[in-house]
């Protein structure tokens, strides 16, 4: 009897320890695919959830109003290439040199692909690509991603019907664009590359990273998405340099004539949500849309090249500055989270947060310790706490921008100076030019950075004037 209790017992301790890991296991979900996709120089206001743009924004505003729509995000920088930087690393400016903007990866870099890596994940890239250096060095095939199809330099980011793509470091003719032709659009090229990745079967989570290239000039899209535009908005056609002489200042750069460009610009914004659209049904479709993080975002602020005209569009809007300004019009951006497992009911979060944060968040996903992982170098925090539907607070801290070259004002008359921003709470101060006067702004009261407040609160003036001092350069 008493050997039988004894069997009973230990039984029983088995079945306690195996109950326990069982609801262990089932308490910690499987880590989430993750799906980002980045726009290229798409405004704040240009996407219908944001504002009042008159651009028709369908998907976008059906993620915005099921998942969350962060007010407060901003990007790594005010150009592609530091902001994608801080993007891949978990770095903002003050861990890197943002004298030029053509800062590129290193060999040497962690990004987020070689993060998700550690976990297991499966990791590919579609789209522009363009901070490497040197090919099979920092190309995405050695920064942690298993196969890539796109673009790899910045100047092949600025074609929409390329002539050439590169799968996997090799290059991919594009022949229905040869000889003037324009039968592939580039951003629908690598959304179908996208949704191809998506729909194979694999055992383990997958990280896409979807970088379009657009709005981003030269402004041409499917007649299909520009029609419905044409006679919507007055327009004036951008001559490029047919007439033989520059248009504007980057007619070289732009050199195709744009009949319509604000209803071709309009088209663009409105094909990239038709493309995110595609990407959120076949994760349904599939039944993998439960547990898939989709984040969307842009690279920077909205441009005013080679016919664009944010202005018109308010594209910044209620933000002062475009591309390549450090007023939050330049690096102030929309960001959408959609994750049905996590996300049950819509919500606006206005937590401030930037790119440098990503690379941690994926981190803390996948559950990665950041610690374990050989020379990761990263000053970013984990947004996780922000994606639920009970979200949590993250830490008051001070993001910082930095930029040079091109940066700023054309009219400021300090090209080629380093100009700075940060942003602590709701202040934020800019100075455009190391010995140019620090602005204070209280973005609350202000969002549109208006108003100087550096003499009438000359402490926070001075806290941030000691900051910018010692994070130059």
């Amino acid at each position: 009897m008493k050997q039988h209790r004894c069997v009973i017992g230990v039984l029983l301790a088995l079945w306690i320890s195996n109950a326990g890991l069982r609801a262990s296991q089932e308490a910690k979900p499987p880590p989430p695919n993750i799906v980002f996709i980045l726009a290229d120089d798409l405004g704040f206001n240009q996407i219908g959830a944001y504002g009042d743009t008159p651009i028709q924004t369908p998907n976008l505003d059906q993620l915005a109003a099921r998942g969350i729509r962060f007010t407060q995000a901003y990007s790594g920088n005010t150009v592609c290439s530091p902001s994608r930087v801080s993007l891949f690393t978990g770095r903002d400016s003050r861990l890197m040199d943002n004298n030029s903007n053509t800062v590129q990866l290193r060999d040497i870099d962690v990004t987020m692909a070689h993060v998700l890596k550690y976990a297991g994940y499966d990791t590919a890239l579609f789209g522009k690509y363009s901070i490497g250096s040197q090919m099979g060095v920092t190309d995405p095939l050695a920064m942690g991603f298993d196969t890539w199809y796109g673009m790899y330099s910045i100047l092949e980011g600025h074609r929409q019907y390329p002539h050439i793509l590169w799968r996997d470091g090799q290059k991919v003719r594009i022949e229905a664009n040869e000889a003037n032709k324009k039968g592939a659009y580039a951003q629908e090229l690598f959304t179908n590359e996208a949704i191809e990745y998506i729909k194979q079967e694999r055992d383990q989570p997958f990280f896409v990273f979807l970088a379009f290239s657009s709005p981003h000039a030269e402004l041409a899209a499917p007649n299909e998405f520009v029609a419905p535009y044409v006679d919507q908005f007055p327009d004036t056609a951008y001559s490029g340099m047919s007439t033989g002489t520059p248009a504007d200042k980057y007619a070289w750069y732009y050199p195709e004539p744009v009949a319509r460009p604000r209803a071709t610009l309009a088209g663009m914004v409105t094909a990239l949500d038709s493309y995110v659209g595609r990407i959120v049904r076949v994760l349904e479709e599939k039944g993998i849309a439960d547990n898939t993080l989709l984040l969307f975002t842009s690279d920077n602020g909205p441009h005013d090249e080679g016919g664009g005209d944010p202005q018109f569009f308010r594209a910044s809007a209620p933000y002062r500055g475009i591309k390549r300004d450090l007023f939050d019009g330049g690096i102030h951006v929309p960001m959408i989270a959609y994750w049905p497992h996590k996300i049950r009911t819509g919500r606006v979060d206005n937590t401030p947060w930037s790119f440098a944060d990503v690379l941690p968040t994926f981190a803390e996903l996948a559950d990665v310790p950041l610690e374990s992982v050989p020379r990761v170098k990263h000053n970013g925090i984990s947004i996780v706490p922000l994606l639920s539907d009970m979200p949590g607070a993250l830490p008051e801290r001070t993001l910082y921008w930095e930029f040079g070259k091109q940066a700023g004002d054309p009219n400021s008359g300090i090209i080629g100076e380093v100009f700075q921003a940060a942003r602590r709470g709701k202040w934020k101060a800019v100075r455009y030019g190391i010995e140019a006067p620090v602005t204070l702004y209280d973005l609350e009261a202000d969002p549109g950075e208006t108003t100087d407040l550096s003499a009438s609160e000359p402490e926070i003036h001075r806290e941030f004037v000691e900051l910018l001092d010692e994070y130059k350069g």
